[in-house]
């Protein structure tokens, strides 16, 4: 192994944060060390977290193993309880070299190897300059981090603190490092992105952010945006999706149900009807605009027939790139002590969900055999269009935008013309 290496899980803001983490670590002298960057969203998440830092313990027996991210901040304890690892970083802890200093000793009781801060204490987001991320052609770029919000079945504030924003002047800043490392595409990360700006004076929003940097660093060529939560989409953005080319055509939607009765107990601020007024307002300005969507099926309390409504809100919107959670109860959220499920209703449910996904994908695929799209490439031979679907490129090299016209799919990713492509 190199002398840092990092194991990331979960979001973009994880990746993004990884690469401050082996930077920060670097600065502190850290030599022999695996960064193992957790995420708490589901207990699947956690349980491979762990099997991770068992597998990188057998076999790095000399290195050190230093966790952090959500789920080491919401479970510190835990983590520090096996013996494989070194030491458990909080998440804000893990951003600075001070702490990948003076590390303990080997074998040390489970409470010398905290170093967690109570996450709500943090008030402020500094900004983090990255000029490469590691194995991405895609520069993230992060300018939120936390969330106010409390969804019933979410971990995640807990693990990342409130909501707190990075001053638009140095998020300006990272895109030009970005975009002079030879980043094409800059894409803007967050917990919670779309409520971007509410901390800082003037109280600017994540759309006026987007416009100010496509006019502020005109040689960013593809910005996109991470997930969002519509109900917080602002003009400047609606702006962006109608007139501004350069800004992407898709979105990813944090829908996570289609049963308004299901939402309100999820405590979501949007309906049903809320989602698909969105999704059509915006496809009036941008006829070929693509959604993803994160959904929960099996939902403690969820009937048959509203594990349907999501089925249902989900075709309506035409949902191309439709993510499927099966409910995972968090210790210490509201939803855990809800009526549960049994777990092989709650599978099922994501089954049937996920077929409904799948044809939701095919469909779309579909629609776009024939076209011509634009691509970036990325890692192993694959591009996304704009519109973020997936498309085999073989021969093709990493970073590089082409144009190409569109022969066929396989229900997993489109297919191009190699006799036809052309530099875009």
């Amino acid at each position: 192994m190199s002398s840092i290496d990092v194991i990331t899980f979960g979001c973009r803001l994880n990746t993004y944060e990884s690469e401050v983490m082996k930077a920060e670590a670097a600065k502190a002298g850290l030599n022999h060390a695996i960064l193992v960057n957790t995420c708490a969203v589901t207990g699947e998440a956690v349980r491979q977290a762990r099997q991770a830092i068992r597998r990188a313990r057998r076999e790095n027996p000399e290195a050190r193993i230093i966790v952090t991210g959500c789920a080491a901040q919401t479970d510190a304890a835990g983590f520090a309880a096996m013996t494989e690892v070194d030491m458990v970083l909080g998440n804000e802890e893990k951003l600075k070299a001070e702490h990948y200093r003076a590390l303990p000793d080997f074998g040390v009781e489970a409470e010398e190897k905290l170093r967690v801060n109570d996450i709500m204490s943090v008030t402020e987001t500094a900004p983090q300059m990255v000029a490469h991320i590691d194995g991405h052609v895609r520069g993230f770029l992060q300018v939120q981090n936390g969330c106010d919000h409390r969804c019933t079945f979410c971990i995640i504030p807990f693990g990342r603190g409130n909501s707190r924003s990075v001053p638009m002047g140095a998020v300006v800043e990272q895109a030009r490092k970005l975009v002079e490392s030879g980043y094409i595409e800059v894409v803007l990360t967050g917990v919670d992105a779309t409520s971007y700006g509410a901390d800082l004076p003037g109280n600017p929003t994540l759309g006026l952010l987007a416009k100010t940097l496509l006019k502020q660093v005109p040689e960013i060529s593809r910005l996109r945006l991470s997930s969002i939560d519509s109900i917080e989409v602002d003009q400047h953005l609606l702006d962006l999706i109608a007139d501004e080319p350069r800004f992407m055509p898709h979105l990813h939607l944090s829908l996570q149900h289609g049963d308004d009765m299901i939402l309100k107990r999820m405590k979501r601020r949007h309906s049903s009807a809320d989602a698909l007024q969105f999704a059509r307002q915006v496809r009036s300005l941008r006829p070929h605009f693509s959604f993803g969507a994160d959904m929960i099926a099996g939902f403690p309390t969820e009937t048959e027939e509203m594990a349907q409504n999501s089925a249902r809100l989900a075709e309506e919107i035409g949902i191309a790139h439709l993510h499927v959670f099966p409910y995972s109860p968090r210790p210490g959220t509201p939803a855990a002590r809800m009526p549960q499920l049994d777990r092989a209703v709650v599978k099922q449910r994501a089954a049937d969900l996920r077929a409904v996904a799948e044809t939701l994908h095919s469909n779309h695929l579909q629609r776009l055999v024939g076209t011509r799209q634009k691509l970036l490439v990325e890692r192993n031979e694959m591009a996304h269009s704009e519109d973020f679907t997936l498309v085999s490129v073989p021969g093709h090299q990493p970073g590089t935008l082409i144009e190409a016209n569109i022969s066929g799919h396989n229900g997993r990713h489109l297919i191009f013309d190699a006799a036809n492509p052309v530099a875009a």
